[in-house]
């Protein structure tokens, strides 16, 4: 598998709590830039609209040889699912502070793939929290090479 963009800031603002591997509907343009690289997913979020997931300001490029109808960039783009996989996030999305959120897009037997998560809001102690635990947890692996 080949990670082809990851959310970095989601594991800096969130704490995931379930992850899910998800099929996207895309384009041949958007399949094209997204093997190249050009995607990004700093705004991004995954909706509930009808029964359906959806992924929302995810930005691809537009692929520069394709043809006159090209992709819009920032489209919602469907994700596929199992019935059930999106009634369990639904059901936990709507609680208070929860919020369903992606991860990394790779790809995976030539088919492009996303990983969403089921997450809750950092506040800013926690944030905080967890430097601190990561900071003291590389100090104590630099004291044991020595």
């Amino acid at each position: 598998m080949k990670d082809i963009a990851v959310n970095r800031k989601a594991y800096h603002d969130f704490a995931i709590e379930d992850t899910y591997e998800a099929g996207m509907v895309l384009l041949g343009s958007e399949i094209k830039s997204l093997r190249k690289g050009k995607v990004s997913l700093k705004e991004a979020y995954v909706a509930f609209i009808n029964g359906e997931a959806f992924v929302k300001g995810m930005h691809i490029a537009s692929y520069k040889d394709a043809t006159y109808n090209d992709h819009d960039e920032t489209r919602d783009r469907k994700l596929l699912l199992h019935k059930r996989e999106i009634d369990r996030l639904f059901s936990k999305c709507k609680m208070q502070g929860y919020t369903c959120i992606p991860l990394k897009i790779y790809l995976k037997d030539g088919k492009a793939k996303i990983e969403i998560a089921l997450a809750k809001g950092k506040t800013l102690y926690d944030k905080r929290e967890s430097d601190k635990k990561r900071d003291m947890e590389r100090q104590a692996k630099q004291g044991m090479r020595i």
